[in-house]
């Protein structure tokens, strides 16, 4: 069985804390469109070299009923800079337009097959994936940017068409795992394509 949620498949829930106080479950997202739900963190740098671009993506389709929801699993044992405090932080710094959600457990990295920060999964209405990968094919510096991927999908997704490339492989660092050192990926996680 592959180790990422594969394409057509059911958001799995969760509940999960956010840096807003609240607790959040896929319920309270219910009203949106579409649904994107990324992996992301603190530190890494394909992460910070990308979240204007994720931020112009995700402020660009608001108004198409797309809402974009963050969440970071890594293991604050590996990184500190990834620990909770740390995330309200950021998000008071930065500002980004949606909600940043702490997977501690990483039960909900696993259920999705989160591989890298940033990767993304898009859901339509009824929550199935139509598509998973990256965001752009250069997140490190996207000054060097060719392809939008995140953005075409949403363009086709929101016109009513078929995603073209709904699969793509994620760029950036690995999931940090609890118990693990900072390189290490389940043995069944592999690239998508």
């Amino acid at each position: 069985m592959a180790f990422t949620l594969p394409l057509g498949k059911k958001a799995p829930n969760f509940s999960l804390p956010a840096t807003d106080g609240k607790n959040y479950s896929l319920e309270n997202f219910k009203d949106a469109d579409t649904l994107v739900i990324f992996f992301t963190c603190n530190h890494c740098p394909y992460v910070i070299g990308s979240d204007e671009v994720t931020r112009k993506t995700a402020e660009k389709f608001a108004p198409k009923g797309v809402q974009f929801v963050a969440i970071n699993s890594n293991s604050k044992e590996t990184y500190p800079t990834d620990s909770f405090e740390h995330m309200v932080e950021r998000m008071k710094e930065q500002r980004f337009p949606w909600v940043y959600l702490h997977d501690e457990s990483q039960d909900v990295a696993r259920a999705y097959g989160a591989l890298r920060t940033p990767h993304f999964y898009v859901f339509n209405k009824a929550r199935e994936l139509v598509y998973c990968g990256r965001g752009v094919d250069t997140p490190r510096d996207t000054s060097k940017m060719t392809v939008n991927d995140l953005d075409n999908a949403l363009s086709e997704h929101v016109a009513g068409k078929t995603i073209s490339q709904p699969l793509t492989n994620p760029i950036g660092c690995n999931v940090k795992w609890k118990n693990h050192d900072a390189h290490w990926m389940p043995p069944e996680a592999c690239d998508l394509i």
